[in-house]
This record gives C-alpha cells, sequence and structure tokens, in this order.
C-alpha cells in the first residue's frame, strides 16, 4: 500500500513540531517557536466575541469579507502609499503560510527554478517542491547577514520564474536595504520574474530600522505579491489570518489555488483584524517598543553566557553562533537542550541547503515576556 506521495519526500515533521514537543514532553521554556506569551488587543478580541455571538460563523467569501480587505487595502495605502483595489488586488488566507503556498502553487510550473534567500523558513521548501519547482538559494551569511548581489545574479537561470523574498527576515533578523531591494528588482525586472515578498515582519523593525515593500520600488507593482498576517503584527498568531496583495492576475492565481485548499476560514476573526488594522500608530510603536526591549534583554544575556550574537533589524528571532561555548553542532544542540538545561531552541541547519553555513547557528525567540527570557537565560546560564 502507497503510504505517501514523492512530492513529501524528504520533507518529514518540521523542525517546529519536533522541539515544541520537546518543550512540551520536559517542559521547557519554548524559545523556539515565534508566538508570543502575551495576548493581542482586548478589543480585537472583543470584537471576534462579538462576531461569534452575531451569527457571523459561516462561509466567507473565497477572497475574505469585505471589510478586511477594504482595512488591508487602507493599510496599505496609510503606511506605503499604496493603492489597491480591494476587490480584485487583496485576497484573504489562512496565515501567511497558506498565501505562500497558492502563490508558489499558482504561478510555479513543474521544472520552474526558484530563488530564495537562504537560511529560508521552511514552508518554502514543501511549497516548492509540491509545485515540483526548483529552489534555488542565495545564501545570506553571517556575521552581517546582507544579500550577495553577484550571487543572487548567477542564480538566475532560462527557467528562473519567480524570486520568493522574505524581509525582515527569518531566522537571520535582516531587514533588506534599499540598495539590496534595489538589487532585486533589478534582476527581476531584466529577466521577467515574479517576486512573491513575505513581509509578516513589517511592523516588527527595530532602532529605526525601516521596512521597505519591494512592490514601492519603480517597475515591481505589476510583478509583485507582497504577503502579510494579524499573527504577527497583533500578536494572534494562532488566529492564522494573512493576505496577499498585488495586481489582480497574480493574486488570481493565488486564489486559484488557494480556493482548493481552504477555500476560506476564520469567519469571525476577520472582522477582528479588520478592526486591529485600523489600530492608531501607538498600538505599532508601543509593541515594537516592547519587542525591541526584549530583543535586547535577551541578546544581552546571551552575549554574556559567551555566545557570539548577531543582533537582528527586525522579527522575532535573535542569532547566535555556539562554538565559543564549546559546540560545533546546531541540531545536536538543539536536541541536547532541553533535558539538560530546560530551555528550546531552534536550529539554523532546518532552514539551510549550505549545511555547513547553518550548522553553528541557532534561533532564539525574544517574542516572550522579561520574566520568561530572565528565567531561560538562568537556566543557560549552566553551559558557561
Amino acid at each position: 500500500m502507497k503510504t505517501s506521495s514523492a512530492r513529501l519526500a524528504g520533507l518529514g515533521t518540521t523542525i517546529f513540531a519536533e522541539m515544541s514537543a520537546l518543550a512540551l514532553q520536559t517542559g521547557s521554556i519554548n524559545l523556539g517557536q515565534g508566538f508570543p506569551d502575551t495576548e493581542g488587543p482586548t478589543e480585537v478580541v472583543d470584537r471576534a466575541v462579538e462576531a461569534l455571538r452575531g451569527g457571523r460563523n459561516q462561509y466567507t467569501p473565497g477572497t475574505g469579507v469585505p471589510e478586511l480587505r477594504a482595512a488591508i487595502a487602507a493599510h496599505q495605502r496609510r503606511f506605503y502609499g499604496l493603492v489597491v483595489d480591494p476587490d480584485t488586488e487583496v485576497a484573504v488566507t489562512t496565515g501567511a503560510t497558506e498565501a505562500i503556498a497558492g502563490s508558489v502553487l499558482g504561478l510555479v510550473d513543474p521544472g520552474d527554478e526558484v530563488i530564495v534567500l537562504e537560511p529560508y523558513y521552511d514552508s518554502y521548501v514543501a511549497v516548492i517542491q509540491m509545485a515540483g519547482g526548483v529552489r534555488r538559494p542565495v545564501t545570506l551569511r553571517a556575521p552581517d547577514f546582507r544579500l550577495p548581489v553577484d550571487e543572487l545574479r548567477a542564480a538566475v537561470s532560462p527557467r528562473t520564474t519567480a524570486i520568493l523574498l522574505n524581509s525582515p527576515h527569518n531566522p537571520t533578523g535582516t531587514v533588506l536595504r534599499r540598495d539590496e531591494l534595489e538589487a532585486i528588482a533589478a534582476v527581476a525586472i531584466e529577466n521577467d520574474l515574479v517576486v512573491i515578498s513575505d513581509e509578516v515582519y513589517e511592523h516588527l523593525t527595530f532602532d529605526g530600522t525601516s521596512h521597505i515593500p519591494i512592490t514601492t520600488l519603480p517597475g515591481m507593482a505589476d510583478r509583485t505579491l507582497t504577503i502579510s498576517s494579524g499573527g504577527k503584527s497583533f500578536s494572534f498568531t494562532g488566529w492564522k489570518v494573512g493576505w496577499a496583495t498585488g495586481p489582480a492576475p497574480l493574486v488570481q492565481a493565488m486564489v486559484g489555488a488557494k480556493q482548493f485548499l481552504t477555500y476560506t476560514s476564520g469567519a469571525p476573526l476577520q472582522p477582528a483584524i479588520a478592526l486591529a488594522l485600523t489600530s492608531d500608530d501607538h498600538f505599532f510603536e508601543t509593541l515594537r517598543s516592547q519587542l525591541q526591549s526584549q530583543r535586547d534583554l535577551l541578546c544581552d544575556g546571551l552575549r554574556d553566557l559567551g555566545f557570539d550574537v548577531f543582533v537582528p533589524e527586525g522579527t522575532y528571532f535573535a542569532t547566535t553562533d555556539i562554538r565559543p561555548l564549546g559546540f560545533d553542532d546546531g541540531l545536536a544542540f538543539c536536541r541536547m537542550l532541553p533535558e539538560r538545561v530546560g530551555v528550546v531552541a531552534i536550529p539554523h541547519q532546518a532552514f539551510y541547503d549550505d549545511l555547513e553555513a547553518g550548522r553553528p547557528l541557532v534561533r532564539w525567540a525574544f517574542c516572550k515576556r522579561p520574566e520568561v527570557i530572565d528565567e531561560a537565560l538562568e537556566r543557560l546560564s549552566v553551559l558557561r
């Protein structure tokens, strides 16, 4: 009896599932999976409850409820000066992960090559493989994790059809600068490529660093699908309400695949995220400030313990090199950590084709309360 298709070969269980299971088994502090341990805005939760009790519990339109699509369009105009049609250029998805999957499945044919920035979120590998595509990694290397433009240009071939971009970048925390984005845009335009841009951490940048959507650059609006979600921006990761915006043909291609995945989901949550997107600037500034403080707490503590720390410009995550503590294999280190000290982290190796580049690197989540970070650092102190 056949028990698995070839398109799943080698994918296995995600590293997040493995490490979160270890956290539960050992009672460890989970600095692995990127979810906050605090709730999002109360008024947004209240709106979801109101929608639940108000009978908004049946199928929504496949592209999302009108008020959420309108709120997404208004958000793009408010923060980036982008004008998108909420009826044809916006679609709501089951989290950003489905938006990415729908985009790749809707735009990539078997044999097409897709450029990805390595290290990459692990779902990228899975959906490219499921689509029959071929990934072409361009590696961001420690300690700076900046874009190697020459390597990007060299990665393009006659079979390349898309660039799958992520900025602010998980797991490194790099926020691509304008000159790096201009280089990507030039490659896309010169080679007539589509850009699928994962921007879920768009509001989580630090130290005055600005997030620039690549679609705002000249020549990019007609070839870019921009993806984001309410999970990271509002601390509702379990709600799984995401979206894609862009030119109608690209959005329709994404929806063409998405309609056969979930069709629609989260009916009572969509009006709540619509409300969240209208939050005033104070909300975004407060969340950014809180996370920057938690980032500094974790990074300073890890540095004091002897790790080499690469301070992120954005996201939920900080990366360390474990070699100063006498370890050289991040996967073995992370599998050892729960039993030995009661802390969970994520090895970078799970995000690389170039395993040697990722071998000594470990990702830690700082989207946790300060007292939780302090306790994790105390537990890790036995490694000194």
